[in-house]
């Protein structure tokens, strides 16, 4: 039977009747968008293939936990971008406990941009690569709010830290981010 004409519909069912083939099939589909997910988060080519392929084990291992509540592909990137950070956090001496301290130690002030630099000129690969220059925490977070599309309470439930932490760091990652792009 030829499964890559299949919708992920039909293949998600004979993924929960544990078909090796439908499975394989849904791997090639979305491997390509989950390694990229990961290695944003872990930064390691090796790691994150890694943390992919455990990714989905655990998907395919709670298939069944899966309702259709959301889309598959969303389902799949929570699994991953969890299992992500996870692996981040146990990899990275400095821990998200130390960062919210840190960040609450510091006054936060809005800053207002005194020099208009014209961002349109700027490609989208100069922008990612300065996201992934700054600081880890700045990295992960506007990776999470602006690649992967999550609002600030989704942020703060799967970086297990505070709304107010969240929205601090959000805002001190975008005015890095812009002071960065400033310097290009």
């Amino acid at each position: 039977m030829n499964l890559t004409n299949q919708n992920i519909e039909e293949l998600i069912l004979l993924c929960k009747q544990n078909n090796p083939k439908a499975q394989f099939e849904v791997y090639n589909r979305y491997c390509k968008a989950m390694y990229n997910v990961a290695l944003r988060i872990v930064k390691d080519a090796h790691f994150a293939e890694d943390v992919m392929q455990e990714g989905f084990l655990k998907a395919f291992t709670k298939i069944q936990d899966y309702k259709q509540e959301v889309a598959f592909g969303a389902w799949l990137k929570r699994i991953i971008i969890n299992y992500s950070i996870d692996f981040y956090k146990k990899n990275n001496p400095f821990q998200f406990e130390e960062i919210e301290k840190t960040l609450y130690k510091v006054v936060d002030t809005e800053t207002t941009i005194s020099e208009h630099k014209d961002f349109n000129d700027l490609k989208i690969k100069q922008v990612l690569d300065t996201i992934l220059s700054l600081k880890d925490n700045y990295r992960m977070i506007l990776t999470l709010f602006f690649i992967e599309g999550y609002d600030q309470e989704e942020i703060s439930e799967i970086l297990s830290i505070s709304s107010a932490n969240c929205r601090t760091t959000l805002s001190r990652a975008r005015e890095s981010l812009r002071k960065k792009l400033e310097e290009l």
